[in-house]
């Protein structure tokens, strides 16, 4: 297909913005000291990092000293879960926290795994009986909206059902920060996101948590981050960082905006496909399912039509493996031939429409020939 590509895979990372670009340029040329230097050089570098920290704790609704720097959210999800005396989580959860969930049954810690609808919202019923067997000092996982359908979960009510187990509540905000409002993950005693989902720089992202105790640290080294996170912090993925959540304060208006985007590509990719997921969800996904189709196949086929979309998790990119979270809620074969689409707030109704010209020709193409 002829013409600029039509970039629709948002979830997996995000175009910086210019003014992101032209923060880090500046920090490059004027903050680039080590920031845990007491010279005048240093706390120049120091006081980006806390602008960063602030503005980041004012989006999160956290304390800036309750806001913990990390290398992005699947650190984020580690530094909250990797000493827990428990753990109970789903398979809609990002990798970064089943592989923790794994390692931790591995060495004999209790796991629990939730239960999930075929509409891809957990099912809370169960949580009071499956709870109570877990031992003080585990917790719950479970993210805020789901990095491959977009579901959103009720947050406030599962932070209730944890504390009342003597619980506490992770909740990964990687996909939610900047399209929802803080009051979405309401209850959450540590919350993870990460920068490159906000339109900033790959590399930094952040946890954040609610009263003691802090988390316990993952790595060991230098007193930076309170000890918490050693390591010397880049001032210049920070000043990204401040640009970008600067910028996503009236984010979840934007999104909200793109919800007739949404709804035009669904309706069309509903003539060949199935939908996973129910409302609701977040306003800019739509996943579907393709009988006939592998999702990586659909993808390579889009792929050479000029636009990008995903079978999945960035994360699980370059494997073979079916969605975990798709064959969670409705099983193997719509795992398999699941493809994701995910807008961004600079996505126009004329890319919109050249995605769909694209998935027809991709799709009848195969129903043509065989």
């Amino acid at each position: 297909m002829s013409g600029p590509r039509v970039y629709l895979d948002w979830n997996a990372t995000t175009p910086p913005l210019p003014e992101v670009c032209a923060a880090m340029r500046a920090a490059l040329e004027a903050c680039w000291a080590n920031p845990s230097s007491i010279h005048a050089d240093g706390r120049r570098a120091r006081a980006v990092i806390e602008d960063t920290r602030e503005a980041l704790a004012a989006l999160i609704e956290a304390h800036p000293r309750d806001v913990l720097f990390t290398s992005g959210g699947t650190e984020a999800n580690n530094l909250a879960l990797h000493d827990a005396l428990g753990l109970a989580l789903s398979r809609l959860e990002h990798p970064s926290i089943i592989r923790v969930a794994e390692r931790l049954a591995a060495e004999g810690r209790p796991v629990v795994w939730l239960p999930v609808a075929e509409s891809g919202m957990i099912e809370l019923d169960a949580w009071p009986e499956l709870l109570g067997g877990l031992p003080p000092g585990s917790r719950v996982a479970l993210m805020a909206a789901n990095h491959e359908t977009g579901v959103i979960q009720p947050i406030a009510r599962a932070a209730a059902l944890a504390h009342a187990a003597g619980l506490r509540l992770h909740v990964d905000a990687v996909q939610a920060l900047g399209k929802l409002p803080a009051s979405s993950w309401q209850g959450a005693d540590t919350v993870s996101v990460a920068a490159h989902k906000l339109r900033g720089p790959k590399g930094i992202g952040a946890l954040a948590w609610r009263g003691p105790p802090a988390p316990r640290p993952l790595l060991v080294g230098g007193a930076q981050e309170r000890g918490l996170r050693p390591g010397t912090l880049d001032p210049i993925a920070a000043a990204g960082f401040g640009a970008a959540a600067a910028r996503a304060k009236d984010g979840p208006a934007r999104y909200a905006a793109l919800e007739p985007l949404r709804a035009r590509l669904a309706g069309a990719l509903a003539e060949h496909g199935e939908e996973n997921g129910a409302a609701p969800r977040l306003p800019h996904v739509a996943s579907f399912s393709f009988p006939g189709w592998r999702g990586d196949e659909l993808v390579a086929a889009l792929d050479l039509l000029g636009v990008s979309v995903s079978s999945g998790s960035a994360c699980s990119a370059g494997t073979s493996e079916a969605s975990p979270v798709i064959r969670a809620m409705l099983g193997e074969e719509r795992a398999r031939s699941a493809v994701r689409a995910s807008l961004g707030d600079a996505t126009t109704a004329s890319e919109v429409e050249r995605a769909i010209h694209a998935f027809r020709r991709a799709l009848t193409r195969r129903s043509s020939s065989s």
